[in-house]
């Protein structure tokens, strides 16, 4: 459906409302919203950059945007590919020879010499898709052998990514190496190791650390000059303090702070899977790029064709059923984001291609609606359901669409 561009600015007290009461109920200490929708863009930036520090939050303030870090590693990878440098059916082994010759686990609660060889190849796609066959497991930690081996060898990646992984990239991957898969390649979707095993492959494949390969090929050409793995003491005024509430009384406690914490420096390996910082801003030059098919400031830098792809559903019926606790009832998978899947009458809300990340952010970009809605905090997510911040977000971001 074809929709009148422009956002109603009689809704934006409302958002703001909406917003406001979560900073002064300290259920966050700050945030910076933005809601767009044709030309009209609107922006609520809200509270402190820490729970104990009075200073207003600015416009320009760095958050950790953990598995918004996703998309932009997917934005690497279709650029690669552009270029002749990958293949989306072609093995990982070309630029991971250590992920030949897979096995794969007979069942999950199987000791990890209990396996079968893997039937095919893990491709590009695979990885893209998150169905590499390897990923979160939802039970608590150490249930299944699996998870065991996988904390052992410090990989953080069957749970959030901090504390960082200790090893370098090549290092990672020769111990994830050592690990069977889950299930076999193809078959299931399972979050978050997809795009770990992507950075990876973008350094061998790309010639160049991770970090480097995209801020050359994505920051810098989109200006996102505040998008890195780490954060510079220059620019540490304007890094927030990240919180995590605790599970029995949601009460606030600290998870990274900014002069010492995981962020201040330079990690052994560039964890594509959600360890990128951020600006509004600077998410919303990404978003923007994406929205225009490609484009920024009148230059091409992804086609359309690899938009398209990226934006798409590639799960199967099936797949999306399994993977309805991360990805919910109407919800599909693209290229490292969530995407749209069939439906008839009028889709849920929040509804397009976008993603969301543990340290409590979210965006979405709606085709249906022509909305697009971006949010910061510094409260981590506690499940993959989104928290009562992101509910009243986009229950104000709908709200203010001109009828």
């Amino acid at each position: 459906m074809s929709v009148a561009p422009g956002l109603d600015p009689a809704g934006f007290g409302r958002l703001h409302d909406l917003l406001s009461a979560h900073v002064e109920r300290r259920d966050v200490p700050g945030l910076a919203a933005l809601v767009a929708r044709g030309e009209d863009v609107h922006v609520e930036v809200l509270g402190t950059p820490a729970l104990d520090d009075p200073t207003p939050l600015r416009r320009d303030a760095i958050f950790r945007i953990a598995s918004l870090t996703k998309p932009m590693a997917g934005v690497a990878a279709m650029l690669l590919i552009q270029d002749g440098l990958l293949a989306l059916q072609d093995p990982v082994e070309k630029f991971l020879p250590e992920l030949a010759d897979r096995r794969v686990l007979r069942s999950l609660d199987a000791r990890l010499d209990d396996t079968v060889p893997a039937e095919r190849s893990i491709t590009v796609e695979d990885l893209l898709t998150f169905r590499l066959g390897f990923g979160v497991v939802m039970a608590p930690p150490d249930t299944y052998p699996i998870q065991v081996a996988e904390r052992e060898l410090q990989l953080a990646t069957l749970g959030p990514p901090w504390p960082p992984p200790p090893h370098s990239s090549d290092e990672w991957m020769a111990r994830f190496a050592t690990l069977p898969l889950i299930h076999q390649p193809g078959a299931e979707w399972l979050y978050n190791t997809g795009t770990q095993v992507l950075g990876v492959l973008l350094e061998r494949a790309g010639g160049q650390p991770l970090e480097d390969l995209l801020r050359a090929r994505l920051f810098e050409p989109l200006g996102m000059a505040d998008t890195a793995f780490s954060v510079p003491a220059s620019k540490l005024p304007r890094f927030t303090t990240a919180y995590a509430p605790a599970f029995d009384t949601g009460e606030l406690h600290l998870l990274d702070e900014p002069t010492t914490g995981w962020w201040s420096a330079p990690q052994p390996m560039a964890n594509a899977s959600g360890m990128l910082v951020s600006t509004l801003d600077d998410v919303w030059a990404f978003v923007s790029m994406l929205l225009a098919g490609g484009v920024h400031a009148g230059e091409r830098l992804l086609s359309p064709a690899s938009v398209t792809a990226m934006t798409q559903n590639h799960l199967t019926a099936d797949q999306r059923a399994s993977a309805r606790l991360f990805l919910g009832d109407h919800g599909g998978w693209g290229y490292c984001m969530a995407t749209t899947a069939p439906i008839e009458g009028e889709p849920p809300m929040p509804w397009g291609f976008g993603w969301d990340g543990g340290t409590g952010t979210t965006w979405r970009s709606d085709p249906v609606r022509g909305l697009t809605g971006i949010l910061l905090t510094q409260r981590a997510m506690t499940s993959p359901q989104p928290p009562a911040v992101f509910t009243d977000f986009w229950d104000g971001a709908y709200g203010a669409i001109k009828r």
